[in-house]
Order: C-alpha cells, then sequence, then structure tokens
C-alpha cells in the first residue's frame, strides 16, 4: 500500500488549499483508489456508497456528482505529476502504448455523453451508426 500512497498523494498538491480545495483533493484521491484498487465495479453510484461505507467520507449525492462531472479539475497538472511518478516509461528503448476503444450502445434520450457514433466494427444487420457512448482508454505499457 506504500505505491499507491506514494502515487496518490503527490497528486493532492494539485488542488487549491482552502477548505473545499482540501476537500476536493481528498475526494479525487479516495475516487482513483476506488478505481485502483477492486473494493467495487467504478461506476459511480457504487464509488460514492463505498466513500460512506469504507472510509467515513460523508458527502452528499448531489455534491459527489457535481464533483464528478466538474470541468475545473486540474488535469494538466495531474497528468504531468502521473507521467513523473512513472520511473522510465520506456522498454527496451520503446513507449509502448495499448488503445481500446469500445461502443456502448444505449436507448433513450437525454444520456450523458450519448450521440451517433460510427461503429467501425459493426456487423452487417447492426446499424453503422448507433445511439451509443465511446469510451476510449489509454494505458502506457510497462
Amino acid at each position: 500500500m506504500f505505491i499507491l500512497r506514494d502515487t496518490l498523494l503527490p497528486l493532492q498538491d494539485h488542488f487549491s488549499k482552502t477548505t473545499l480545495g482540501r476537500e476536493r483533493a481528498s475526494l479525487f484521491v479516495y475516487t482513483i483508489l476506488f478505481i485502483i484498487v477492486p473494493f467495487t465495479s467504478s461506476m459511480t453510484s457504487n464509488l460514492w456508497r463505498c466513500l460512506d461505507t469504507l472510509f467515513g467520507f460523508e458527502i452528499k449525492n448531489k455534491r459527489f456528482y457535481t464533483f464528478m462531472a466538474s470541468s475545473t479539475l486540474p488535469w494538466a497538472g495531474l497528468w504531468k505529476t502521473i507521467w513523473e511518478l512513472i520511473p522510465s516509461p520506456e522498454t527496451d528503448g520503446r513507449i509502448l502504448v495499448a488503445l481500446d476503444d469500445s461502443i456502448i450502445t444505449k436507448v433513450g434520450k437525454n444520456i450523458f455523453g450519448c450521440e451517433a457514433i460510427f461503429d467501425h466494427a459493426a456487423k452487417s444487420n447492426q446499424s453503422k451508426y448507433p445511439w451509443a457512448q465511446n469510451i476510449v482508454s489509454v494505458g502506457l505499457m510497462k
């Protein structure tokens, strides 16, 4: 667990030193911890419930969802810190990156992140432009 502490604590430095900033910093780190360590599935509702159950971090449902959808998180500094925490990203002099895109089809209206997305892997009996969420994951291979 020292690896997680040493990885997650530097990320808190990118948040402001106000009371709200310190709360957001700890909430950010707990959320990342829940995603990394398999306490629960990474569904937002499960993360919110586990904050109280496992760590006693009481936060209102609406406030947590507002935090998760915040456009003011300091991503530029966070990504730079994460990159610097990786000792050497090279393997035999190369950087290996894995990329995966998943299209999750949905039914209904007003679903967050949905639009008509081109499905390059659609079968002949499937729509080429389903109403869906497109999730792209990028991973650095070591």
